[in-house]
C-alpha cells in the first residue's frame, strides 16, 4: 500500500477511520518555519462537518505534532502529526462487512488485501484520513504566504446553484480564507438547501470546485511526466470523491478556435503577462507565471440511506443494502479546504526541486 506523495518533500499517511489514531509525516520540509497553530485550527474547522447538512460525527482533532518542531519552529527533522479518533461507532458496520457498500472502496479493497482489511467505515479509504493532511496544508500555506504565493478553493455548482469564476484572484482568495463557506457570492443558504433537499430524499449530491493559486514563479514543472497539470492531478484524485479535474478552459477548448483559445502576451507594469488565461497559468507543463486554475468533479456522496442492490460475499449470492450511520449527503464544502491543503504540499514540492529543500529563500 503506497500512502506517500512528493519527491523533494514528502508526505506519507497513516491511520484508519476507527483505529486509536490518523496521522501524516513531512519529510524535506526545510527548517525555521514558524508554526501558525491559530492558523491550522481555522483550517480544521473549515473541514469539520457542521450543521444537519452534514454528518453528525464530529471530531475535536486534537492534533498533535510529535516531532521535527522546537520552540514553534520547524526543526528540518521529519514533522509528526497525530490525531486521536474519537467519536467513533463502529457497530454500525457489522452487518454490512460482508455487503459491499455500491461505490464505495469497499469490494476493491477486500479483494487487494485478501479480506484482512479495515472495514469499518472505510478504514483507510476513509475521508477522515484527510484531517492529518489539512495539519500538514496549513503549515505550508502559511508558510508560501511569506512569498506571496496563495492558494484558494470555492463552490463552483452544487446542484442548480452555481458561483463566479476567480476573477480578482488575490483578492478572491483572501475573502475565502476569512470566510467560514467556501463561495465568492451570496450564495451560502441556497448551496445549504439544496443539500438538504436531497437529504430529506434519503440522497446525495456532488458538485465542482474551482481551485486558484496566485504569484507562483515562472518555470515550475517538467514537459513531460511531471507536469504542473499531471503532478496537481495526481494529488487531487488521491482525495475520495474527486472524479474529474480541468485546467483553464479544459473541455471547453473543443469549443473554442486557436483565435479564441490561445493567451496573447503583452507587457504590464514592465512584466510579461497574457491578456487571457485560457490555459489555467500552464503552458507546456510548466508554470508560466499567471494564476493556475482549475475545476475538480466531486461526486456524490455514495453512502446513502436507500436501499440498494448489493452482493452477500459469504453466501455469494444478491443482496439488499441500506447504510446505516452517519453520513454526509455532500462533501462539496468540506473538500474545498482538502484540495487546497494537496495543491500546497505539491506546490512547495515544485519550488524545492527548482530551489532546493530552503525553497523559500528563493528569489524570482
Amino acid at each position: 500500500m503506497k500512502n506517500t506523495l512528493g519527491n523533494n518533500i514528502k508526505v506519507t499517511l497513516f491511520g484508519e477511520s476507527h483505529g486509536p489514531y490518523i496521522g501524516a509525516v513531512l519529510d524535506g520540509m526545510m527548517p525555521g518555519i514558524k508554526i501558525n497553530y491559530d492558523f491550522i485550527n481555522q483550517q480544521l474547522i473549515k473541514r469539520r462537518p457542521k450543521g444537519k447538512s452534514e454528518t453528525n460525527r464530529v471530531e475535536q482533532d486534537k492534533y498533535q505534532i510529535i516531532s521535527g518542531v522546537f520552540n514553534d519552529y520547524t526543526t528540518g527533522a521529519p514533522l509528526c502529526v497525530i490525531i486521536p479518533n474519537e467519536n467513533i461507532s463502529s457497530k454500525d458496520y457489522n452487518d454490512i462487512k460482508n455487503k459491499p457498500r455500491p461505490s464505495h472502496a469497499d469490494y476493491v479493497a477486500h479483494v487487494k488485501y485478501h479480506g484482512f482489511e479495515d472495514y469499518r467505515g472505510g478504514g483507510h479509504f476513509s475521508g477522515r484520513i484527510t484531517t492529518p493532511l489539512v495539519v500538514i496544508g496549513a503549515i505550508i500555506i502559511d508558510a508560501l504566504k511569506s512569498k506571496n504565493i496563495y492558494i484558494g478553493t470555492h463552490i463552483k455548482k452544487c446542484g442548480s446553484v452555481i458561483d463566479r469564476d476567480f476573477t480578482n484572484h488575490q483578492k478572491d482568495i483572501e475573502q475565502l480564507q476569512s470566510s467560514n463557506y467556501p463561495v465568492l457570492e451570496n450564495i451560502e443558504q441556497s448551496i445549504i438547501n439544496e443539500i438538504e433537499n436531497v437529504r430529506l430524499e434519503q440522497n446525495s449530491i456532488g458538485g465542482i470546485v474551482q481551485t486558484s493559486v496566485v504569484n507562483l514563479p515562472i518555470g515550475l514543472g517538467e514537459p513531460w511526466f511531471s507536469s504542473v497539470e499531471g503532478t496537481i492531478s495526481n494529488a487531487v484524485f488521491a482525495i475520495g470523491g474527486v472524479k474529474g479535474i480541468e485546467f483553464g478552459d479544459g473541455f471547453n477548448f473543443s469549443n473554442l478556435t486557436g483565435k479564441t483559445a490561445n493567451d496573447e502576451f503583452e507587457i504590464l507594469n514592465n512584466k510579461i503577462v497574457t491578456k487571457t488565461n485560457h490555459n489555467g497559468g500552464i503552458n507546456g507543463g510548466i508554470t508560466n507565471g499567471m494564476p493556475i486554475v482549475f475545476n475538480t468533479a466531486v461526486k456524490p456522496t455514495p453512502s446513502i440511506s436507500s436501499e440498494q442492490n448489493t452482493v452477500d460475499l459469504l453466501k455469494n449470492e444478491n443482496t439488499k443494502l441500506i447504510i446505516e450511520g452517519r453520513h454526509d449527503p455532500a462533501i462539496i464544502r468540506r473538500i474545498c479546504v482538502v484540495i487546497d491543503s494537496v495543491v500546497a504540499i505539491v506546490i512547495a514540492d515544485m519550488l524545492a526541486m527548482r530551489y532546493g529543500n530552503d525553497f523559500l529563500d528563493f528569489e524570482e
